[in-house]
């Protein structure tokens, strides 16, 4: 499998992050800032949180609040999990090959 560009990585980080864990956006959101120091805009996240969903990688399900609006939290799928595996398997790849460069 051939991951490449920012879409492959931000994929991978959303994968990676899903791993025994379910999250909400907002929180899913706030987790990226938090351990990677990247800022991540809702525009960006739900329409990939959408493509993940299609390609039956995470699954969802709205959560019901006792105030605010229901919570859509997500969580990774066996499929997601195949699919980090293999993605994972390139960065490692990858990230040796370029230590070799360097």
């Amino acid at each position: 499998m051939a991951v490449t560009g920012q879409k492959g990585t931000l994929s991978f980080i959303i994968l990676s992050i899903l791993k025994g864990n379910e999250y909400y956006g907002y929180e899913l959101i706030e987790e990226i800032k938090q351990s990677l120091q990247m800022q991540l805009a809702e525009g960006t996240l739900y329409p990939l949180m959408n493509r993940l969903k299609d390609e039956e990688l995470v699954t969802s399900r709205w959560v019901e609040q006792e105030s605010g609006i229901p919570r859509k939290y997500y969580t990774l799928t066996k499929q997601g999990e195949t699919v980090l595996k293999e993605m994972k398997d390139y960065w490692v790849q990858m990230n040796n090959s370029i230590k070799k460069i360097l």
